[in-house]
Parts: C-alpha cells; structure tokens; sequence
C-alpha cells in the first residue's frame, strides 16, 4: 500500500481522507484534534496527527515517509507549504488555490525531482482538464465557464452558506478578476458584470466576474478571450458589494467580519446543497459544452462540493501513483488534461463515485 500523506481535514478535507483509506495507508494532518478524531471514528485505518503546517520542522519530519502529499489547506498557507513539501522532495497534489503564482515554483520541484499537480479541485480543475483535452484535438478560440456551490434551501439576507473555507470565498470576493479579451489580459473588479441566467436543474442564477483562470492566463494565452465567473442567487454580489464598500473587508474589520460570516455561512450538518459547473469550449470545427450538477450524497453525508472537489484531488492523488501522470515541475490541470488517459481515469474515478459531467 502506498502512503499518502494528507494535510487539511475540513469539508472537503473528510471527504479525501474517507476515499483514499479505503485502498491506501492514510496519514491525516491538521491543527484540529477534535476533526481528526471525528474522521478516524469513521476509519480506524486512518492515522491522524496533530500538525501545524508552519512548523517547518515538525512538518518535515511528519511526511518522510510519504510517498505522496495531498495538500488541502487554506489559501493564505497554501504556496509557502507547497513549497515546503517540494524542498522536502515529495511529490504533491495541492488544491490550496493559493493566491500567489504557483508556477513559479516549477523549476524548484524540477530540481527537487517533484510531480507537483495544482489546482486540481472542481474549479479550477474540471474545467483546466478539459480545456487542455480539447485544445490537443481542435483550434479553441474562446473558453469559459461558471461554477458555484449553494445551498437548496436559500435563507436572506446572503440566500448563501460556505461549503469550503469563508475565508477562500472572500478572497474570490476581494481579489480582482484577470481575464482574456481579445487576446490581451484585463482585469476588471470581482462581483463586477452581474448577469441573470437560467441554469439547467437550478433556475435562475446570477453570475459575476472572479478570479477563476490562474493558470490558463500562462498556458493558455493563445487563446484569444477566457473568462470565469462565479454563480450565486440574484441579489448576493450586490451585497457583497455593500460590505465592502462599507470598509468591512479591510485590515481593521476583517477580523470581526469574518467570525461573523463563518456563523452565518456555516452549512448545517446535513443541509442540502449543490454545486453547478458550465463548461464552454467554442473552437473553429465545434463547439463543445459540458453540464455538472451534483447534491449532497445522503447515504455518505457528504456534501456536494466535498464531492465534486475532492473526489478530483483524489482522481489526481491516483493518476501520480499510477503513473498515468509522472512529469516533473509543476503542472496545472490543464497540463494534464492533455494525457487522454488522465482525462479518461479522470471521467472514470467521478462516474465511480456517481459524481456526472454531461456533454450536451
């Protein structure tokens, strides 16, 4: 059995740790006990330690005997521990989504002799893995996509809760929007751009510019216009948008405003939810659109972005320790996606795990 060892264990983090246990030896790291404790009682298999990722040292020592590192931390700690686990020569699967560029530290894991694979959640991620499939087989001219993660059951004034870290979402809410037009890259305000549209199997959704592409803006810039955008019910970005011109996202509220969304945007223990991708690929022979719609599995309790985003890490974690993917440096999904047998492996692991995306 190969050992993985995994750092995170929250929503998305349990969901892994549940999935990679059931065939490998699993080392689970994180600074809550309490969240540890609750994944073991559901696999005794698992071995759980308390570890802070800022204790370089400590955290050296914890993965020697890795044979791959599943990183799922926060963003703000996300790059300084990618780095740290390169320096330590493991090889990684990481979907921080770290605000910094994660490909600059490609020649450091390619001294180190590192596969490093980023990004590799459901957005970023499905989407990259695509993008990089199709742009082998046809000319793409534009590329785009939407994603959110919502609760079924909306309740005002947000009509939202956080299936993944507050924190992140606020940053997707504060960080401006770079996109490709017409071949050169803008940036334009998140939030900004507010439509209403009709989404298959939800309804009526809003849509607003975020800061989606990351690494697309690199690999992909022979494409003359990307963009991404963020779905929410109507009414919600111009909120947002009230908070922070209200000056409650900077450095001396952010504190305060945080603690409170993490209790007002906190999913109940089994509070329905879903997530929704639309994926747009418009080359010169075709045009190419997928349709992912996923809710909270009842049976497992987890939750739709636990699913959708974790059961692609571990797609991901699975294809390295196959060696379907085995290219030093870093790599972003959209890299990958061009290995037919990754996207193949990668459309297998999810159907597995009744996890559907649709080419309509």
């Amino acid at each position: 059995m190969k050992k993985i060892f995994q750092v995170g264990a929250g929503l998305v983090g349990k969901t892994m740790a549940l999935d990679l246990s059931k065939n490998h030896e699993l080392h689970l790291g994180d600074t809550n006990l309490d969240l540890l404790n609750e994944i073991k009682n559901e696999d005794q298999s698992i071995h759980i330690q308390k570890i802070d990722i800022q204790d370089k040292e400590n955290f050296r020592t914890w993965i020697a005997d890795a044979d791959i590192v599943l990183l799922a931390v926060p963003g703000f700690l996300g790059f300084e521990a990618l780095r740290l686990i390169i320096e330590c020569g493991k090889n990684v699967v990481d979907i921080s989504f770290s605000p910094e560029n994660v490909l600059s530290l490609n020649d450091l894991a390619i001294e180190n002799d590192v596969c490093a694979v980023v990004d590799a959640g459901v957005a970023p991620g499905i989407p990259n893995f695509l993008l990089g499939y199709w742009n082998e087989k046809i000319k793409v001219n534009s590329f785009d996509y939407m994603v959110g993660g919502l609760p079924k059951n909306p309740s005002p004034p947000y009509n939202y809760k956080a299936p993944f870290s507050p924190i992140d979402v606020i940053e997707e809410y504060t960080r401006p929007a770079r996109m490709m037009i017409n071949s050169k890259v803008e940036i334009k305000p998140a939030l900004s751009e507010i439509e209403e549209l009709k989404i298959d199997d939800v309804g009526i959704l809003e849509a607003f510019n975020t800061d989606g592409l990351r690494s697309l803006l690199t690999t992909m810039s022979h494409i003359p216009n990307m963009k991404e955008k963020t779905l929410r019910y109507p009414g919600h970005a111009l909120l947002i948008q009230s908070m922070i011109d209200k000056n409650l996202f900077d450095k001396n509220n952010f504190d305060q405003t945080v603690e409170k969304l993490f209790t007002e945007w906190k999913l109940e223990n089994h509070e329905p939810e879903f997530t929704v991708l639309d994926i747009n690929i418009y080359g010169n022979e075709q045009n190419i659109h997928y349709h992912l719609y996923d809710e909270m599995d009842m049976l497992s309790k987890s939750s739709s972005m636990a699913r959708t985003t974790g059961y692609t890490a571990t797609a991901t974690v699975n294809m390295l320790l196959k060696n379907l993917w085995s290219k030093k440096g870093v790599s972003p999904p959209e890299v990958v996606g061009a290995n037919e047998s990754c996207i193949n492996f990668l459309f297998d692991y999810l159907s597995s795990r009744n996890v559907k995306i649709s080419q309509i």
